[in-house]
């Protein structure tokens, strides 16, 4: 039974689809068989994964309608092991669209609730807000993982993600737990960086990942090459850390995966 995990953050610029993509490409080559569900409109997850945006024509919206299955929504991509429910602009109507509905929180978790015999990890890129296609991911994911930049304002609006998680938690999904707070954009030089990195880390202790997102220009590069930064320089720093943020989350599944 494959595990969901949400990559969520309302803040935007944290490092949450570099972290999805990524981090569904390193657990790819360590042999996981991965699915990345792009939950964002801006469908970078998608064209990260070089997949032309345009041509996308049953995605997370149709998934979310509920007008396509799971399994016809569903593409390979380039990277080994890792398998993609794409992402498009239209994706930007279904807050609209859903909010009449019953049940409208459970949408995602109906329609990808089997998927999960598939699949050894089941990531979901969320849009930067806390609107209803993040509350759909959170409802349907059994745990999240909260990118943090390590920037002056990282702290802000942390509060507001976390009253929502405990809100989905007592109303929707009792079983929805913090993967873990993973530090992104790190820079040694910087004291600033450094100081975010001890305030998070005296904050909430054993919930922040031992692994660091640092700063890398070629993690930058790669998405306009539409490649994971394993496949666009699996020497770089930046493969190095995300190989090592999927070990660390291996090692704490290892008995549940």
């Amino acid at each position: 039974m494959g595990k969901i995990i949400a990559i969520a953050n309302q803040k935007g610029g944290v490092g949450k689809t570099t972290t999805t993509v990524n981090l569904a490409a390193s657990l790819g080559v360590l042999e996981k068989k991965v699915l990345l569900i792009d939950a964002d409109p801006q469908a970078n997850a998608t064209s990260g994964l070089g997949v032309d945006v345009d041509s996308v024509e049953k995605g997370t919206y149709q998934l979310l309608e509920h007008t396509s299955n799971a399994l016809d929504t569903i593409l390979t991509t380039d990277s080994p092991n890792v398998d993609l429910i794409p992402s498009h602009i239209d994706l930007v109507a279904i807050e609209i669209e859903l909010v009449d509905k019953d049940n409208r929180e459970y949408m995602m978790k109906q329609a990808i609730g089997s998927l999960k015999e598939s699949y050894d990890y089941i990531l979901i890129d969320c849009a930067p807000s806390l609107g209803l296609l993040t509350l759909n991911a959170l409802t349907a994911a059994d745990s999240v993982v909260i990118p943090i930049q390590c920037e002056y304002f990282a702290l802000e609006g942390l509060g507001k993600l976390l009253n929502t998680v405990k809100s989905v938690q007592k109303i929707h999904n009792p079983d929805l737990d913090i993967e873990g707070m993973l530090l992104t954009m790190f820079d040694s030089r910087l004291r600033l960086s450094n100081q975010v990195v001890e305030e998070v880390k005296k904050h909430f202790a054993d919930m922040v990942f031992d692994t660091i997102i640092q700063r890398n220009v070629k993690l930058s590069e790669a998405p306009s090459y539409g490649e994971s930064i394993i496949k666009y320089d699996a020497s770089s720093k930046g493969a190095s850390n995300y190989l090592n943020l999927a070990n660390e989350i291996l090692n704490k599944n290892k008995e549940t995966v």
